[in-house]
């Protein structure tokens, strides 16, 4: 070997150190600055681990590339052999990886947050926990339902925070149809008495609208008021089951 080869095994060795040092530096300020800007936007934490771990394989995955090709490991295997492991990656963690982005799109755009009274599709509950592959929702069974982040990017997503006010309050929205054996003066004054005994148990008062009316009943939205989303769970069906027991007992008259 002459002098020559050994100037350039050293200068090898001396690029692959560099590189490292470079890519551990870099990891670290990528690192510093996620953390920065999880704590100025208050993040969750596995949010905030999970942008770091994702960013920590890019700079792995790119420097040992660049160390391969620096020891001259020939492009044609480094290639082949990237192509092969992205293929198995992709083809074990596809629906992973789907969550994962869809993840990272519900916690950036926000749709609900972690308390908040929602619905998705036919799931209605409260939000117990957003991870980057799920979404806990607690419901009215006292049941805990996991949606896929993926899933609910297809569906239609309702969020029952009220915007119409300083205060945080929730407001819940339902319909409800009555036939026509009263006329719509009596049917809303027995709304009416309803809502008076619900005054002082809400935060605001409750309020209803016709929504439509057809040749065999009319449609009723009703709008109801509450500080917490648990209250939703018992505050709803007892005001329902007033709003008929009064219903019925005007038709008796």
């Amino acid at each position: 070997m002459t002098l020559w080869d050994d100037i350039l095994a050293n200068l090898i060795y001396i690029e692959a150190i560099v590189l490292v040092a470079v890519a551990i530096i870099l990891e670290r300020l990528i690192a510093r600055y996620i953390k920065r800007v999880s704590k100025r936007k208050e993040w969750p934490p596995h949010v905030t681990n999970g942008l770091v771990l994702i960013f920590r394989l890019f700079i792995i995955l790119g420097a040992v590339a660049m160390i391969m090709r620096i020891g001259g490991v020939p492009p044609d295997w480094l290639v082949a052999y990237s192509a092969l492991g992205g293929a198995a990656i992709g083809f074990a963690s596809t629906r992973t990886l789907g969550n994962f982005i869809a993840g990272l799109f519900v916690f950036v755009t926000r749709p609900f947050q972690v308390n908040d009274y929602v619905r998705v599709d036919n799931v209605e509950g409260i939000v117990e926990e957003i991870t980057f592959n799920y979404t806990k929702i607690l419901t009215r069974g006292n049941t805990l339902v996991f949606l896929s982040n993926l899933k609910i990017l297809d569906q239609t997503v309702v969020n029952y925070k009220y915007q119409g006010g300083k205060s945080r309050l929730y407001c819940y929205t339902f319909e409800l149809a009555f036939d026509h054996s009263l006329s719509t003066s009596q049917l809303e004054k027995t709304f009416d008495e309803v809502i008076e005994r619900y005054i002082e148990k809400l935060p605001r008062k409750p309020e209803y609208t016709m929504l439509s009316i057809g040749a065999f009943a009319r449609n009723y939205v009703f709008y109801l008021y509450v500080k917490q989303p648990q209250d939703i769970f018992k505050v709803h069906p007892e005001f329902v089951k007033e709003v008929v027991k009064a219903w019925d007992s005007a038709k008796g008259k």
